[in-house]
């Protein structure tokens, strides 16, 4: 098992930095939208300096999906203040652009909201959940990010699983990291782009590549497991949005995306 800090390391190369994109956060063959973000994080956040130690907002452009191994990442400082720096993070490979965020950063606490209309989704108790595998019965490829995280889906949300989808668009789980490692900003960025993809409760199996995904990261996560609501809001054109929120072990929202993808529709 690869731990996520392990997996997202940079190391300073050449006026940039250099990563090693890890093949066990991946879905099938293609790397995890919310795993390289987080990369893309670790390297703004060592562009930042220790004033700036968490990512709070990023909007990624998913251009090309990257390969498994060796990668750059250069970091374009737009503004480092006070209480807030911003970057723009790029990925490439072999000189091609993989991945671009604008990346805003700060400090974090764990205080609670002044106020919220946010609810945490309402869940089975976690082992009452069905454990997400690294090789789903039936499915044409495997999941390796199951193996680094783990993740319990509400069975209420599973009959897309016996040919049955609901057509509410709803996917909730619990997730924790399967290193044993607590929820931090960057990893959140994990739980922002849950698997599987709500297009399954929509009756839409196939494949749904990202094109943007922005997110935001509202304060530092309480230890223990986190709660995740993907939830879609529009489809059609080929395309769909979907929104995602993550709620900590204390019930409190700790951040929310909008994720922009494609999705093949019947004919």
């Amino acid at each position: 098992m690869t731990i996520f800090r392990d997996a997202t390391a940079v190391t300073p190369q050449g006026g940039g930095y250099a990563v090693s994109l890890d093949p066990q956060w991946a879905v099938g063959t293609k790397l995890h939208g919310g795993y390289l973000l987080a990369v893309l994080g670790r390297a703004a956040v060592a562009e930042a300096g220790a004033g700036h130690p968490h990512v709070t907002a990023v909007s990624g452009a998913f251009v090309e999906p990257p390969d498994f191994g060796p990668a750059e990442v250069s970091v374009t400082r737009l503004r480092v203040g006070k209480s807030v720096a911003q970057v723009r993070a790029d990925l490439s490979q072999e000189g091609r652009p993989r991945v671009s965020a604008l990346i805003t950063l700060g400090r974090l606490d764990d205080s609670d909201p002044w106020w919220t209309a946010s609810e945490p989704v309402d869940l089975p108790p976690e082992q009452e959940c069905f454990l997400s595998p690294v090789d789903p019965p039936g499915a044409p490829f495997p999941v390796p990010l199951m193996g680094v995280v783990e993740e319990r889906v509400n069975p209420e949300h599973l009959a897309f699983a016996f040919g049955r989808p609901s057509k509410k668009g709803v996917i909730a789980t619990w997730q924790r990291l399967g290193d044993g490692s607590d929820w931090d900003p960057l990893s959140l960025l994990v739980a922002l782009d849950p698997v599987p993809p709500v297009t399954f409760d929509l009756g839409l199996p196939g494949w749904m590549p990202t094109i943007q995904l922005s997110a935001y990261i509202r304060r530092l996560p309480a230890p223990g497991p986190v709660r995740v609501k993907l939830e879609a809001t529009d489809v059609g054109g080929d395309r769909i949005d979907q929104v995602a929120h993550v709620w900590d072990d204390k019930g409190r929202l700790v951040a929310q995306s909008t994720q922009l993808a494609a999705v093949r529709l019947p004919a």
